[in-house]
């Protein structure tokens, strides 16, 4: 593990650097969906809790690998949040959750564990939920949101279409839309924004 990679394991050298952007990245989120009517959350790659105070207003799940991230996200927010691999949680059918957040998480993660994620997810969500998908694009040509993206510590951008490949394995596309994340008109990053429902769902 690099000096990087060390600093951002901790809390909040992870806030501070995730802060300028963390409201602008979930736009697309609160665009497609009222958010006042979610009933159930699970909170996947949660990390300190980021994501958590959009949600005060119904029944929150936060889990993350990060044993130190979880710690720190029970104490500033006071909600449920779990140490553990997403893969290996189970609940009772009474218990699936709505809405399924995965913010940022997959461009750390292989293609072979990345379907293995969704189709796990596809089994939490209740007949009516969506999984919310945010992540960071590999774009096609040159340019500065293409470096920063091979410069960020996740090893697996992707570019757009692979992206969809991925998630439409596992749900049918109600929202899959591209979108810019930067600062004083120049883009830095290109995310993409998946909203879908579990095939046959």
């Amino acid at each position: 593990m690099g000096v990087k990679e060390a600093l951002l394991e901790r809390s909040l050298v992870y806030r501070a650097w995730q802060a300028p952007f963390a409201e602008r990245k979930l736009a697309p989120l609160k665009r497609h969906n009222d958010l006042s009517r979610i009933r159930r959350v699970l909170d996947v790659g949660c990390g300190p809790g980021t994501n958590a105070p959009h949600f005060a207003h119904a029944g929150y799940l936060g889990i993350d690998l990060n044993q130190r991230y979880v710690e720190d996200a029970r104490r500033r927010h006071g909600r449920d949040f779990v140490a553990a691999d997403v893969t290996e949680y189970r609940v009772d059918p009474a218990e699936r959750f709505d809405f399924i957040l995965v913010n940022s998480l997959f461009h750390h993660i292989d293609d072979a564990g990345t379907r293995r994620v969704l189709g796990h997810l596809a089994e939490l969500l209740t007949d009516d939920g969506h999984v919310h998908v945010l992540d960071l694009v590999l774009p096609e040509r040159p340019s500065i949101s293409r470096k920063l993206a091979q410069w960020d510590r996740g090893e697996h951008p992707r570019p757009l279409a692979a992206w969809r490949r991925l998630f439409e394995e596992h749900f049918e596309t109600v929202v899959f839309e591209p979108y810019p994340l930067g600062a004083l008109g120049v883009e830095l990053w290109s995310m993409v924004y998946f909203k879908g429902r579990a095939r046959g769902g």
